[in-house]
């Protein structure tokens, strides 16, 4: 599989199709022996925290959520890869809405080739330094069946905004509660995934025929712009994550990482959060 180069063209090529495009331009390069080469994994995860740091989320608007992430994404991810020693180059990153326990934020969404040492420390590292309860990663051409239902649902004709993919997300879980989980925002579509725990039991309390029909109900119920479940099949997905309520410096993330990678990662986190304090003191977040 080639190196991503952009995640909105691989859409048309599997049935991810139309939305999460990892397809590359050029020639695969030569994998670094550092970063040992896997199936295409995408990483998604946000950089902000607001209560720990003295801020108010619901004085942040989704635009200043949106450009500190950019900010994140463009100062701060490219030295994490560094200290991981995985190559800039090969990891494509986008800017998306994403929701989680009915909110929607500005989120990120990495996708590389990584086997399953170098994605966990990756996604520790990303939670780590961003305070994180969990980083959700995805394989979207999984070996076999797939751990995971998803099912998709299509803007029919435009990419929604932020407070738009909102109001469908809040909305879906008026239908059922289940729903109200999480997604991923990619173009026109929104990505729902039926994730379940470390035994299988899905999260939404649905199983998987009835948490897409939910959400077929939820889209031709949906007042706003016109909207249609599109799609649907299975991935592997999981998650990466720590209990801040138990391990409240990080524990959970630094076993995966290691004492070096942790201290390093440390410094790192304490800028983060100075930017965060500052960059919130600026827009009134508190």
């Amino acid at each position: 599989m080639s190196f991503i180069r952009s995640l909105r063209a691989v859409a048309l090529a599997t049935s991810l199709a139309a939305s999460v495009s990892l397809a590359a331009c050029g020639q695969k390069p030569a994998p670094a022996p550092e970063a040992p080469v896997g199936p295409t994994q995408l990483f998604s995860y946000e950089v902000l925290t607001f209560k720990p740091l003295g801020l108010d989320d619901k004085k942040a608007t989704y635009a200043d959520r949106a450009a500190f992430t950019e900010h994140v994404r463009d100062t701060e991810l490219p030295k994490i890869l560094d200290l991981l020693k995985i190559p800039a180059d090969q990891v494509q990153t986008e800017l998306t809405p994403g929701g989680y326990q009915l909110e929607t934020n500005a989120s990120l969404q990495s996708a590389f080739e990584a086997d399953a040492k170098t994605s966990d420390l990756f996604a520790a590292a990303i939670g780590y330094t961003f305070r994180q309860w969990s980083v959700l990663i995805t394989d979207f051409t999984p070996e076999g069946q797939g751990n995971t239902a998803y099912a998709v649902v299509t803007f029919k004709d435009h990419t929604p905004s932020g407070e738009e993919a909102q109001a469908f997300f809040q909305h879906a879980a008026e239908v059922n509660k289940g729903l109200g989980g999480g997604y991923t925002a990619f173009g026109h579509d929104l990505y729902f995934l039926n994730i379940g725990d470390s035994e299988g039991k899905a999260y939404s309390g649905l199983d998987d025929a009835t948490f897409v029909a939910e959400l077929t109900k939820a889209a031709q119920s949906f007042k706003g712009s016109p909207v249609s479940v599109s799609r649907s099949g299975r991935v592997d997905a999981r998650f990466v994550e720590n209990d801040w309520a138990k391990s409240k410096t990080g524990q959970d993330y630094a076993k995966i990482l290691g004492p070096d990678l942790t201290r390093k990662l440390t410094q790192l986190r304490r800028q983060h959060e100075r930017d965060l304090r500052k960059f919130g003191a600026e827009h009134h977040w508190k």
